[in-house]
């Protein structure tokens, strides 16, 4: 590495072998060294001296639907990464749904590429999509890069996405299991789905009843066997039901290549606090029951649950309508999931060392993202700066995300993002300033 240019020091940097005080150098855009707090600074270096600031990795977030082209209405990378930015965020993996083109196919993933570069202000990679007629091209899409592919089992909500029935997952994941790829699923039984009542209106207990807890059972109990069989490895996204813990958990001790993620949303909100006619609380699945959100915690606490990210799906506010069925499902989080997970956490005796696995660490090493996700010699310089006992309340004007329809509107958190550093460079701080664009886009390591 070239001479060090820019030392970070504070009281408080997040190690992988935890918390202490430190003094970071960064060469190169990647960090050099980390040394004692009171090491020297070398000549020509930089010195930011952040205090009692608390140094964190960059968070990863491998699950934002950034919707460019297409339905830039509903998002756009320029906002999307700008919220990312300010919440922490210096890694996202874009979902391959709700842009037009789909990324199905490498002349699409191209066409997204190409939009994503001038406007990224944080480095960005993609997902492939797994369609029920799209087997052939699932390895020209690994080959160029993607990350994995992701399929729905249950109706994703465009038409220009379908679902995987029994028969079409195994033919995926066969291929996909062929190439040593990954496949990240939205598993909810439609069978299930389509056996509950569907009443719709504005009473939450009635989607509630809608999106029952078997149909994630069920569908998860069917991926955990397809991949048994295949020796494949597979992701179960947005887990919402704790009752599947148990059955991931068995599987793990079986053998199978089983990773779980779960959102802040259903980490920090509860069904019971949600009013009805309220649909910036709608996802699917859905947000579920106080109990089991304490059963989800227990599920993150014992590593049933891998990782935390934010299934940023937006829309446009006139979507948003006060009907639950018909409304569009998604909650928008990108820029909150960091102080809305610590607030929950350190309610519950947990540390920013959890934090940080659960939201940058493993999130990383489930993309394979080996030089992001740790403050460590060799990583690239990404880093959070986060004021962890300082308060704000959610104001929607504020956020950075394109249109500000928000489930934690009026909410009060812990953990100020004082400044967001990519490549050992300042690219947003708490007072609203923005670098201009400078992130890249990411590939799957070769």
């Amino acid at each position: 590495m070239s001479d060090v240019r820019l030392v970070l020091r504070s009281t408080r940097v997040i190690t992988p072998e935890g918390a202490r005080p430190a003094s970071v150098e960064v060469a190169d855009g990647r960090i050099a060294a980390v040394r004692a707090h009171d090491a020297g600074v070398p000549a020509g270096a930089r010195l930011e001296d952040l205090g009692d600031d608390v140094l964190l990795p960059g968070l990863v977030d491998t699950h934002v639907h950034v919707n460019d082209p297409g339905r830039t209405e509903w998002e756009g990378f320029w906002t999307a990464t700008r919220a990312a930015a300010a919440g922490g965020v210096t890694t996202l993996i874009d979902m391959p749904l709700n842009s037009i083109p789909p990324t199905t196919t490498v002349a699409n993933l191209r066409v997204k590429q190409a939009v994503a570069t001038p406007k990224a202000h944080v480095d960005v990679g993609f997902w492939g999509g797994a369609l029920p007629d799209n087997v052939e091209d699932l390895r020209a899409l690994h080959d160029a890069g993607v990350f994995g592919f992701k399929a729905f089992l249950s109706p994703s909500g465009v038409e220009e996405f379908p679902e995987l029935d029994r028969e079409q997952l195994g033919r995926s994941l066969a291929e996909i299991a062929g190439f040593g790829g990954l496949l990240v699923v939205h598993a909810e039984d439609p069978g299930r789905l389509a056996a509950a009542p569907q009443k719709g209106g504005r009473k939450y207990a009635d989607f509630l009843a809608s999106r029952p807890r078997d149909a994630e059972h069920a569908a998860i109990g069917e991926l955990l066997d397809q991949a048994r069989r295949l020796d494949a490895r597979v992701h179960v996204l947005h887990l919402s039901s704790a009752d599947a813990l148990p059955l991931i958990a068995a599987a793990r001790r079986d053998g199978v290549r089983v990773t779980v993620e779960s959102c802040p949303h259903y980490l920090t909100l509860t069904a019971e606090e949600v009013p009805d006619g309220a649909s910036e609380f709608k996802c699917c699945p859905p947000i579920r029951e106080a109990a089991n959100r304490d059963a989800l915690w227990a599920g993150l606490a014992d590593g049933t649950i891998d990782c935390v990210v934010s299934d940023h799906s937006p829309s446009t506010a006139d979507l948003k309508t006060d009907d639950f069925a018909t409304a569009w499902g998604g909650i928008s989080s990108l820029q909150l999931g960091l102080p809305a997970i610590w607030t929950e956490a350190r309610r519950r005796g947990h540390t920013l060392e959890d934090v940080v696995r659960w939201m940058s660490a493993r999130p990383a090493e489930l993309a394979g993202l080996d030089r992001k996700g740790a403050v460590e010699a060799g990583r690239d310089a990404d880093f959070a700066v986060l004021a962890p006992d300082e308060t704000f309340t959610v104001d929607a004007a504020a956020l950075q995300h394109r249109n500000r329809v928000t489930a934690y509107a009026g909410r009060t958190l812990y953990g100020v993002v004082k400044s967001t550093w990519l490549r050992g460079e300042r690219i947003a701080a708490a007072d609203g300033w923005f670098r201009e664009p400078s992130g890249r886009l990411l590939e799957r390591k070769r």
